[in-house]
C-alpha cells in the first residue's frame, strides 16, 4: 500500500467524519478526498506531473497543505515539503537540488515568486487559492506506474547546520511504517484529535500532525494563530483536542501562563528539540496530562524512540524505541558498546532512509551496515531507556576529556531566574576548548555571572563550567525551536576577532 492508497481506505470509512478543525470550519473525510483528486488531476493535466516527479509544497500551515500532500502522492509524484521561513535564495537551492518544476504554494508568498522563476526558469506555480474552485472529479487519474511501498514519497530537506541542506529521501513504506509504530505506542484510535501548531514543512508533524490522525480516522485540530498563545488554548480546549505534540518552548510558556490543570487533553508530547528536566518536573506539578518526551530525526521518518504513556517515564530520558525500530550506541568502528557507554546513537527499521537526494557520499556516511548513524552522543541504561547527551559535533574536548554541553545546560537550568540557557565551545590555546554559556532570563529576573558561576562550581566538575557567560535577551532558533549554535559559535568568533 502506498500513503495515498492508506488515506483513501480511511476517507472512505470515515467520509463524514471531521478530519480537520480550522477555526469555526469542519472539513470532513469525504471533502479531503475529492479536493486531493482535483488536485491529483490538474497536476497531470496542466503540470504534467509524471510519477516520481518532485513537486515542491512551500505553503504556511493550513487545511489545503492536506490535499496538496496528498494530491502530489494520487498524481504519483514526490513531495517535497519546503520550510515557509526560508529566503528565496534558500528556496532556489531546493528548488534546483531536487529538480522541481511545479511548487505549490500561496498568495502570501507572492512577492518571492518572481524571484524563484529567475532561478529555475522551469518553474511553475499552483496556488493553493485555486483549491476551492477545482472541479472535483469521481475519481483522479491512475499514474502510469502504480506507487509501491518502496518507491520514493517524499524529500525532507534536513536543516544544514553545516553548509547547505541535504535530502533525506523517504519512501511509502518507511512513513507508513512510522505512522504504525507510533499508532501503537500512542494508543491512537479514530476520536483522537491531534493537535497540529507547529510548521506542517517538519517531519514531525507530517508523521504525527498529519498521517497519523488520517490513518486512524481521528481529527486534526489546526491552530490559526498561536499568538496570542491564550488563542491556541482556546482552540484546544474548544474543540476537544487530545493529544498535544510540540516543542519546550510551548510547555515552558503554559508553566508560565494562567491556565487550567485540567487541560481536555490526555498527552502531551515534546519533540524537535531537547526537553529540560526542569521543564518536565514543574509540568509534572502543575498538569495532569503526562508529558512524554520523544527523539527522532527526519532521517527516520522521523520518530525514533519515546516515554512510554504507562507505567515508569525517566526524565532526561528519550525513552525507549517504538515498536519495530532499532536503536543501539556504536563506537566508530561500529562495535555495539554496553549499557552505560558512550558513543553515537544508531537508528535500524523500516523507517530508515532511502538515502540522501543525489549525494551518495553523504549517504554512505550516514548508512553503515544497515544502521542509521545519528550524529547524538548518548548512552543506554539497564532497563533500556536511551539518553543523549550531545550532538557529535556540539562535544568538547577539554584538556583531552569529553565535556557534554546538555550536562551543564541541564545544570544552568537549576538556577533561579533562568528562562534558556545554551553552550557551545570556544578554541582555547592551553585546554584545547572551553565551554562558554549563553543564557536568556525568565521575565524580571535579574542575573549575576559571578553568582551563577558559583552556583554550577557546586554542581560540576571545574573543567565543565563555563569560563564566561554571556547573558542575551533571547537564543536564535530555527522554525522548529532547535538553538541554532552555529550562530553562536559565529558571534564568540566576531567578538574574539574586535
Amino acid at each position: 500500500m502506498n500513503l495515498a492508497e492508506a488515506f483513501g481506505f480511511c476517507a472512505q470509512t470515515h467520509a463524514a467524519t471531521p478530519a480537520v478543525f480550522w477555526g469555526d470550519r469542519k472539513i470532513t473525510y469525504a471533502e479531503l478526498l475529492a479536493q486531493s483528486k482535483a488536485v491529483a488531476d490538474r497536476l497531470q493535466t496542466e503540470f504534467a506531473v509524471k510519477p516520481g516527479d518532485r513537486v515542491g509544497l512551500w505553503l504556511k500551515n493550513c487545511p489545503e497543505y492536506i490535499p496538496a500532500l496528498f494530491g502530489v502522492w494520487l498524481a504519483g509524484g514526490v513531495v517535497v515539503p519546503i520550510n515557509n521561513f526560508l529566503k528565496p535564495d534558500e528556496v532556489g537551492h531546493i528548488l534546483n537540488d531536487a529538480e522541481i518544476d511545479c511548487l505549490l504554494t500561496q498568495q502570501s508568498f507572492a512577492e518571492f515568486l518572481p524571484a524563484l522563476a529567475t532561478k529555475r526558469a522551469s518553474l511553475n506555480f499552483f496556488h493553493a487559492e485555486e483549491f476551492e474552485t477545482l472541479p472535483t472529479k469521481e475519481d483522479a487519474r491512475k499514474p502510469a506506474t502504480a506507487r509501491k511501498e518502496i518507491d520514493l514519497a517524499c524529500i525532507i530537506y534536513t536543516s544544514g547546520t553545516t553548509g547547505r541542506p541535504k535530502g533525506a529521501m523517504l519512501s511509502h513504506g518507511n512513513l507508513l511504517h512510522n505512522v504504525e509504530s507510533c499508532r501503537q505506542v500512542l494508543a491512537a484510535v479514530d476520536h483522537d484529535r491531534f493537535v497540529v501548531m507547529l510548521p506542517m514543512f517538519h517531519s514531525f508533524m507530517l508523521c504525527v500532525g498529519i498521517l497519523l490522525p488520517l490513518n486512524v480516522g481521528g481529527s486534526i485540530v489546526l491552530i490559526k494563530s498561536l499568538h496570542p498563545p491564550k488563542n491556541c488554548l482556546q482552540e484546544i480546549i474548544a474543540h476537544g483536542a487530545t493529544i498535544l505534540p510540540a516543542i519546550p518552548q510551548f510547555y515552558r510558556m503554559l508553566l508560565e501562563a494562567h491556565v487550567p490543570a485540567e487541560l481536555p487533553v490526555r498527552l502531551c508530547i515534546s519533540g524537535a528539540a531537547p526537553l529540560p528536566v526542569e521543564t518536565l518536573k514543574a509540568f509534572a506539578q502543575k498538569f495532569s496530562a503526562p508529558l512524554i518526551e520523544g527523539y527522532g530525526l527526519s532521517e527516520a521518518s522521523p520518530v525514533v524512540s519515546m516515554n512510554p504513556i504507562h507505567g515508569e517515564r525517566k526524565p532526561g530520558s528519550i525513552g525507549r524505541p517504538i515498536p519495530d525500530v532499532e536503536v543501539s550506541v556504536q563506537d566508530e568502528a561500529g562495535k555495539l558498546l554496553d549499557d552505560g557507554q558512550v558513543g553515537e546513537i544508531c537508528v535500524r527499521g523500516g523507517n530508515v532512509m532511502l538515502g540522501y537526494w543525489n549525494q551518495p557520499a553523504e549517504t554512505a556516511k550516514a548508512l553503515r551496515g544497515g544502521w542509521l548513524l545519528t550524529g547524538d552522543v548518548g548512552y543506554r541504561d539497564a532497563d533500556g531507556f536511551f539518553y543523549i547527551t550531545d550532538r557529535k559535533k556540539d562535544m568538547l574536548l577539554v584538556n583531552g576529556i569529553n565535556v557534554y554541553p546538555r550536562e551543564i545546560e541541564e545544570a544552568i537550568y537549576r538556577f533561579p531566574g533562568v528562562k534558556e540557557a545554551a553552550v557551545v565551545s570556544q578554541p582555547d590555546a592551553r585546554r584545547g576548548e572551553q565551554p562558554v554559556a549563553f543564557v536568556a532570563a525568565s521575565d524580571n529576573a535579574s542575573l549575576l555571572e559571578k553568582e551563577l558561576i558559583q552556583f554550577l562550581r557546586a554542581r560540576l566538575a571545574d573543567y565543565k563550567v563555563p569560563r564566561r557567560v554571556h547573558f542575551v535577551s533571547a537564543l536564535p532558533r530555527n522554525a522548529t525551536g532547535k538553538i541554532l549554535k552555529t550562530m553562536l559559535r559565529q558571534q564568540l568568533a566576531r567578538a574574539d576577532g574586535e
